[in-house]
């Protein structure tokens, strides 16, 4: 049995045409059933539905061979020891610094002002404004990120930006782009020597349905 692990949501709505046209379309729909374990049309392949932010954690120790994660996520994660054979160009959007319309960053950054800065993605964060040799102090939230700028508890966040809309919204401006982000196909390397022979056309099905 092939274990995928999958979350709801976006990336789910994405690589539902994805999935029929490996063969692998979900027999019940997870929004519709409190089931997190589903079978596939294809009968020794199964669907684990786990939280995206996990999604990397279940692969990389087995109980998934293999799964659909957002590079943000992966970057978070470390993806340490993980396959991404493919990139499935789904759920795709940008990881940003976004600031409030009336803050002047490039003139914080050149003077070396310390910037508070809130975002969900520390590790990705911490690895850009250092780079830049940036002095930032992390603030760690999990959600709502547009609103710390707003109330004083941050200057700047790091998140994901789709169209923008939520952004200008709130009267917040992008002012770098870290990366450009989407969804890959990440195997356990285990899973990938042990049974090879049943991931293969699995992998060789998911690129062709990338390139149709």
């Amino acid at each position: 049995m092939i274990t995928l692990a999958l979350s709801k949501g976006r990336i789910y709505d994405e690589a539902g045409p994805l999935l029929a046209a490996a063969g692998l379309a979900l027999t019940e729909d997870p929004e519709a059933t409190r089931k997190l374990i589903l079978a596939t049309k294809r009968p020794d392949v199964r669907v684990i539905i786990v939280r995206a932010s996990d999604v990397p954690t279940y692969v990389q120790y087995g109980a998934a061979d293999l799964g659909v994660a957002g590079s943000d996520v992966l970057a978070e994660h470390g993806g340490q020891g993980l396959y991404q054979p493919l990139d499935l160009r789904i759920a795709r959007c940008r990881m940003v610094v976004a600031v409030p319309e009336g803050f002047d960053y490039a003139s914080a950054v050149k003077q070396g002002a310390r910037l508070r800065v809130a975002t969900k993605y520390i590790g990705t964060a911490r690895e850009h404004f250092a780079a830049k040799g940036v002095h930032v102090d992390l603030i760690h939230l999990y959600g709502s990120m547009e609103l710390a700028p707003l109330v004083g508890l941050a200057d700047a966040i790091v998140d994901l930006v789709d169209t923008g809309n939520t952004l200008r919204a709130n009267r917040l401006k992008v002012v770098e782009e870290i990366a450009p982000i989407s969804s890959r196909l990440v195997v356990n390397p285990a899973s990938m020597k042990l049974k090879r022979d049943e991931l293969a056309p699995i992998l060789e099905a998911f690129g062709k349905a990338i390139r149709g």
